[in-house]
């Protein structure tokens, strides 16, 4: 009992005297060795299945967005059990991605959270979405046939 306290103690020790460094799933080293408590910091890493086939929009900039929908798990317990997030992206290693995944495939999205502004019929609108910088299929879902083609949408 005693080296298991030891160990704990250690851990807590060393955690708090040195900044921590993990490794993704991807291989990459993160470090919060850059921000400090009092910095503020906009990152999100989600896991979870791809809801929908993603829609590619032409941006007015030549830009080209993919809108996708994510569906992860909430815990154990809670009345909903899922929350359906929209992911977007400019980036074409995160649309070359989405080409190869299926409904229902695992994926990990890494990026930050943007609230977008709009005007409706009814006012000024608004809605966050998650600003994806980088994903990876990690597990294909069951798949009940071949991957239907992108939808392309309009405007």
């Amino acid at each position: 009992m005693q080296r298991l306290s030891t160990v704990a103690s250690f851990i807590h020790n060393f955690t708090l005297a040195r900044p921590i460094d993990w490794v993704t799933p991807q291989g990459d080293v993160m470090s919060t060795s850059t921000t400090s408590e009092d910095d503020d910091s906009n990152q999100v890493h989600l896991r979870g299945r791809l809801a929908a086939e993603p829609v590619l929009r032409d941006l007015p900039s030549g830009d080209v967005l993919a809108i996708f929908r994510l569906t992860v798990p909430r815990p154990p317990g809670e009345r909903v059990r899922v929350d359906s997030l929209e992911c977007t992206s400019i980036v074409a290693r995160v649309h070359r991605c989405l080409a190869r995944a299926s409904i229902g495939d695992q994926v990990e999205v890494t990026g930050s959270l943007r609230r977008r502004f709009w005007r409706s019929p009814a006012g000024p609108a608004s809605r966050y979405t998650v600003d994806a910088a980088r994903i990876r299929l990690t597990r294909a879902g069951r798949r009940s046939g071949a991957s239907p083609g992108r939808k392309q949408a309009s405007g």
